[in-house]
């Protein structure tokens, strides 16, 4: 998983604002989802931010918190301002290849 570029985000307190670009959507980030949304390099898997940094900041056992930010990852990637991939992305800067193309929503098409 990686943060989409068209997506900035600014934190505030215990909670991130991200806005995207594509369809000016802004969203509040609670704690938890502020942990995945940082984490979110494109290398690093769910399960290693659920085991290094969830379960390490917050008392909840490793296979609530997985389910729980697996929720979360599925519901920012179908907004748009996660993406997601089967195999590291190489950074958040890195795109998979097809994400442009329908990142929430948008579609980008080629020039002719």
């Amino acid at each position: 998983m990686a943060r989409n570029p068209l997506a900035s985000s600014r934190r505030l307190g215990d909670e991130i604002l991200v806005m995207f670009a594509p369809n000016s959507t802004l969203f509040t980030l609670n704690e938890i989802a502020s942990l995945i949304w940082e984490a979110a390099d494109g290398v690093t898997p769910l399960d290693q931010v659920v085991a290094n940094d969830i379960c390490t900041t917050f008392d909840v056992g490793p296979e609530s918190a997985f389910l729980d930010a697996e929720a979360v990852v599925k519901n920012l990637a179908a907004c748009g301002v996660l993406l997601m991939s089967d195999r590291p992305m190489g950074g958040p800067n890195e795109l998979p290849e097809d994400s442009t193309k329908h990142a929430g929503g948008f579609q980008e098409h080629p020039k002719p």
